[in-house]
C-alpha cells in the first residue's frame, strides 16, 4: 500500500530566482518548508529529491529553438532576438543558469508524477513546480518552462492516461489551457479572476477547446473581490460534475496562493478557509474518480510571509492527512518576523472577524454563479447537465 504523500523538494529550487526585487521570490518555498519543520509536520521519510529534466523530456512541450535561446541566455549569451522568446523583459529577467535552474524544477514534477503511477505513494506534491504560463516557444508571466504540460505531455506518452488539470491561481493557466486545447483526453479546468482585469486577459468562459477537445477546456472567470463563500460554491458546482463526466485517470492541479485578500497582485478576496476547501475537494475527488492518484504543484503567491507559507502548510497537511498546529510556532515567528513589512498571522487559518464582508459580496456571488452556469453549457456535456 503506497504512503499517502510524499514532497519533492530540494533547496535548489531556490536557483529559480530572477532578482532580488523579482516578486517571483524563491523566500516562498524556504519559508513554507521551514514552517512545516517547526510544526513537526515533515520528515526525510516525507520528501523525494529531484532529477532535472532531461532535454528531451523539455522538447515534448517547448519548440527546440526556445529551448536553445533559454540556454543561451543561461551563459549570459543573448540569443539573436531575445523578445522573441519573451526573455529579458520585466516579467522574464534572464539570471545565470536558467535553464539549468527552470530543469530542475520541470524534473521535480517528472518525479512527482513518476512516484504516484510507480505506486510509491497516492499523492506527490512540488511546491517548486507550477510554472503555468510559459508557452511552447517562449517565457511568460515568470514562466520559462511549463513543468504541469511537460509532466501531463510526459503521462498521456508512457501511460496514456486521461488527465485532468485542475488550476486555482488567481491569474488564468493560459500556458497549459492552450498546449492541451485540441486534445481530448486532458481536460484543463481554470478558477481564476477574469482576465478583464488581470493577466493574462485570457480565461473566458468562450474559451473551451477547438476541434476534438472542444468541450475539455473549462473556464471559470471570477468577478474581483470574489469571497470563500462564492469561491466554494464555484468549485463544488463545477468539479465533481466534470470529474463524474470525464472520468480521468489522474489529477495534476497547480495552487497558486494569489487568490488571497492579502495578496498584492490581484484582486480576489480569499482567505484560508477557501484555499483549504479547494485543496480538501481535489483530495476527494482524486480518490473517488482516480484511485488517489494525485500530482500538485504550487504556483503563484506574492505575500510568502503572510499567505504562502500558511496556505501550502495547508495543502501538504490535507495531502498527508497531517494534523497541523492551530497557532504558528513561535520559533518560526521570531524568525521571519523580524524583517517583515507587516505583522505576521499567529494562527494557521485565518480569523473570520478580520476579514468583514466586501460591498457588492451578493452581486458578486450572482455574477459568479451565472458565469458557472455558462461555463457548464456546452453541448459536450450537455448529457450530464
Amino acid at each position: 500500500m503506497p504512503g499517502k504523500a510524499l514532497a519533492v523538494y530540494t533547496s535548489q529550487f531556490a536557483d529559480y530566482k530572477f532578482h532580488e526585487d523579482h516578486p517571483f521570490n524563491p523566500l516562498r518555498l524556504k519559508l513554507w518548508f521551514e514552517l512545516l519543520e517547526a510544526m513537526d509536520a515533515i520528515s526525510d521519510e516525507d520528501l523525494c529529491y529531484p532529477p532535472p529534466a532531461t532535454e528531451e523530456e523539455i522538447l515534448l512541450v517547448h519548440t527546440r529553438d526556445y529551448v536553445e535561446a533559454v540556454k543561451l541566455a543561461s551563459l549570459g549569451k543573448l540569443p539573436e532576438d531575445p523578445l522573441q522568446y519573451n526573455l529579458g523583459t520585466e516579467d522574464n529577467p534572464i539570471f545565470p543558469k536558467m535553464h539549468q535552474a527552470t530543469s530542475l524544477v520541470v524534473g521535480g514534477t517528472l518525479q512527482a508524477a513518476r512516484l504516484v503511477m510507480e505506486g510509491v505513494t497516492s499523492h506527490a506534491l512540488n511546491m517548486g513546480g507550477g510554472l503555468h504560463h510559459a508557452m511552447t516557444g517562449h517565457a511568460s508571466g515568470f514562466c520559462i518552462y511549463n513543468d504541469a504540460a511537460i509532466a501531463i505531455k510526459w503521462l498521456r506518452k508512457h501511460y496514456n492516461l486521461k488527465v485532468m488539470y485542475i488550476d486555482v491561481d488567481a491569474h488564468h493557466g493560459d500556458g497549459v489551457q492552450w498546449v492541451f486545447y485540441k486534445d481530448p483526453d486532458v481536460m484543463t479546468v481554470s478558477f481564476h479572476e477574469t482576465g478583464r482585469y488581470l493577466f493574462p486577459g485570457t480565461g473566458g468562459v468562450l474559451e473551451r477547446g477547438a476541434d476534438e477537445g472542444y468541450g475539455y477546456a473549462v473556464n471559470i472567470p471570477l468577478e474581483p473581490f470574489t469571497e470563500d463563500d462564492s469561491y466554494i460554491e464555484a468549485l463544488e458546482e463545477v468539479l465533481p460534475a466534470l470529474m463524474k463526466s470525464f472520468q480521468p485517470d489522474l489529477i495534476v492541479s497547480q495552487h497558486g496562493c494569489d487568490s488571497h485578500e492579502y495578496d498584492p497582485l490581484t484582486h480576489l478576496s480569499l482567505t484560508t478557509r477557501g484555499f483549504a476547501a479547494a485543496a480538501r475537494l481535489i483530495h476527494r475527488l482524486a480518490h473517488e474518480y482516480c484511485q488517489g492518484r494525485w500530482v500538485a504543484l504550487g504556483g503563484g503567491g506574492y505575500a510568502p510571509r503572510r499567505v504562502v507559507s500558511r496556505c501550502w502548510a495547508i495543502l501538504w497537511g490535507e495531502m498527508a492527512e497531517r494534523t497541523l498546529p492551530e497557532k504558528i510556532p513561535e520559533s518560526w515567528l521570531l524568525k521571519w518576523a523580524k524583517h517583515a513589512p507587516v505583522s505576521l498571522p499567529e494562527y494557521l487559518y485565518d480569523r473570520e472577524e478580520e476579514f468583514p464582508p466586501k460591498p457588492r459580496r451578493e452581486e458578486i456571488s450572482e455574477k459568479n454563479r451565472r458565469t458557472v452556469v455558462q461555463a457548464l453549457n456546452r453541448p459536450v456535456w450537455s448529457f450530464v447537465f
